[in-house]
């Protein structure tokens, strides 16, 4: 019975890690739980009309076909595939399209969504581009809905809109109001950075990004295809590199099936395959497939058996170089290479007694900048002979170097973040911008190490409140359980997707023509802590938050219309199948299910 006692004593102090103890976490007020006029759209279209009038829609009487004089006819694969896709959206998963033969429409429901690809090149067999005209406009009324584009890729994000339109009534019957809409993006280039170097992504973990974006309307897949840990890009001409490079050669590698396959994937959502090679730093997996191209570090007079970043002072490293840009070329598609650039460690450099007399030769003193921007700039002229024009990480702007005109220059240190954006606008460059987008910036990282050093009968060392009310309680001769110090939802983020909404690519002091020089951004979710087991949840629906503001208008920035739509659209994504993490307590008419 004592011990009883004890135990029901202790009831409040173990059911209080069951909720959130806001006395505890800078949590913000949630925002009121208002319908937005706009519905469940997003990112917002630039013009919206609603109206109160509503048709339903039936599996088996609509359908999605191309409008009479559309460019883009049966024969265009790319938008058959959608068609497809939307219609099991639209009617949660496949189901075959009733030919509408023999079947009467009734008077209230929506027999058809008519695509009409407007200008004479439909651009149905090509690839998407920076300059890619994406606009369409929308109309849906009686007797069928019509979708207009000038090319494809406008209509892709048609009907993505379309599949947003459409709700359910009380009675589960599907239903789309009379809308016109007129929709563009505000920026041309959206993108998502994932790191498939510090842990291998399987191929339908970047598939299932690839589908995500297209939900969102980003239109860029910035591939961080390798890094220092691991080279997992299988070259056809130097399989040597991830053969020695890659986590394993055989499992962790994307073979150039995979690669195309990918390209593909993106390309029918309208969304553009960037890869980044990144040198002459974070390139430690090179080394081990191509003998020479690293540089040995020296402790004193002798090599430590380390290495550095790419030799820049060999022939065969741009021997190396000029063939690999080839292949890389030939491979993706896309006018544009990311080069990096970022981040290199010059200690290696300044220890090799090759490298100091290769400086004195030089007349570089000892400003290892001048040798890192001599290395990129004889990196430039290998890739300005492809067909590739190139982006590079602001530290190649920062340090000097020469670079081409049509040059973008990615804007990723948060540091004097205006100031730099106004200088590389100001010098006529092209910018895109990713500083406040990195959303692997979450406080715990390896936070799982605290929580291993706890130890619950340490309360007789450092009296923290917690041991400070473990020594009342024991003392007072109750059992005890802990949960103070193992509050695993204590992360710092919370509705962290708040700030990214917030930031916009042009708020820095410059002239119109500096802001029209900002082309867009990404947002970037490095591997650190990310692999296929939490990589989803982790960047859904925070990207979300730099989607909208990538394309709506600037002068959408309600946060409360803005919580109540993403709200609806994080549910819309984890019907879809992709389990998107929550925004705050809250329910999903349907939730996920899981695997």
């Amino acid at each position: 019975m004592v011990t009883s006692l004890h135990f029901l004593a202790l009831l409040p102090l173990f059911y209080s890690c069951h909720g959130l103890q806001f006395n505890d976490i800078d949590e913000e007020t949630p925002f009121l739980d208002a319908n937005s006029k706009y519905g469940s759209l997003w990112p917002l279209p630039q013009k919206v009309n609603f109206s109160n009038v509503a048709f339903k829609l039936s599996s088996l009487g609509f359908r999605i076909v191309d409008a009479k004089g559309s460019s883009a006819g049966p024969s265009c694969a790319l938008l058959q595939s959608a068609y497809r896709r939307y219609f099991d959206y639209v009617f949660d998963g496949p189901k075959k399209q009733w030919s509408g033969k023999g079947r009467h429409t009734d008077v209230s429901e929506l027999g058809e969504l008519q695509v009409w690809i407007t200008s004479p090149d439909s651009e149905c067999d090509s690839f998407p581009t920076v300059t890619s005209d994406e606009s369409y406009t929308l109309t849906v009324n009686q007797p069928f809905a019509l979708l207009k584009a000038p090319t494809v890729w406008g209509a892709l994000h048609g009907l993505e809109t379309f599949s947003q339109l459409v709700y359910r009534d009380e009675f589960g019957s599907r239903n789309v109001n009379a809308t016109t809409i007129s929709d563009f993006p505000r920026f041309a280039h959206r993108g998502i950075l994932l790191d498939t170097s510090r842990h291998f992504l399987p191929i339908k973990t970047i598939l299932t990004t690839l589908e995500t974006m297209a939900m969102n309307k980003f239109n860029v897949f910035h591939w961080h295809i390798v890094d220092d840990p691991s080279f997992p890009y299988l070259s056809k001409t130097f399989p040597q590199l991830s053969q020695k490079g890659a986590y394993h050669p055989y499992t962790h590698v994307y073979t150039p099936a995979d690669v195309k396959m990918i390209i593909a994937f993106a390309r029918l959502r309208g969304i553009r395959v960037i890869p980044e090679f990144d040198t002459p730093g974070h390139t430690l997996s090179w080394g081990g497939g191509q003998p020479d191209l690293l540089t040995p570090c020296y402790s004193g007079a002798s090599p430590s058996g380390s290495f550095g970043p790419v030799n820049p002072i060999l022939n065969t490293t741009y021997d190396f170089m000029t063939q690999f840009f080839k292949e890389i070329d030939s491979v993706f598609p896309d006018a544009y290479v990311h080069l990096g650039g970022d981040e290199v460690d010059f200690t290696c450099w300044k220890s090799n007694p090759d490298i100091q007399a290769f400086m004195k030769q030089q007349g570089f003193g000892e400003d290892y900048r001048k040798l890192e921007s001599y290395y990129i700039q004889k990196l430039l002229d290998i890739v300005a002979q492809t067909n590739k024009g190139y982006m590079i990480w602001q530290e190649v702007f920062d340090n000097g170097v020469k670079i081409k005109p049509d040059t973008v220059v990615h804007v990723w240190m948060g540091n004097n973040l205006q100031e730099e954006m106004n200088k590389v606008t100001a010098a006529g460059y092209t910018t895109i911008l990713s500083a406040p987008w990195y959303l692997d910036y979450i406080s715990y990282g390896q936070d799982w190490q605290k929580y291993y050093k706890v130890e619950p009968l340490d309360f007789d060392g450092n009296q923290q409140q917690y041991q400070n009310e473990m020594a009342q309680i024991t003392s007072a001769g109750f059992h005890t359980l802990l949960s103070t110090p193992w509050y695993l939802n204590r992360i710092s983020y919370g509705q962290d997707w708040q700030q990214h909404y917030k930031a916009d690519p042009q708020d820095f002091k410059g002239t119109d023509k500096q802001k029209e020089l900002v082309v867009g951004g990404e947002a970037c979710l490095w591997g650190e802590f990310v692999d296929a087991t939490n990589l989803t949840p982790r960047l859904w629906p925070r990207a979300s938050a730099v989607a909208e503001r990538l394309w709506s208008a600037k002068e959408v920035k309600d946060l409360n219309d803005a919580y109540s739509r993403l709200s609806s659209h994080r549910c819309r994504m984890v019907e879809r199948g992709i389990p998107a993490e929550p925004l705050f307590t809250s329910h999903c008419p349907h939730e996920y299910k899981g695997i």
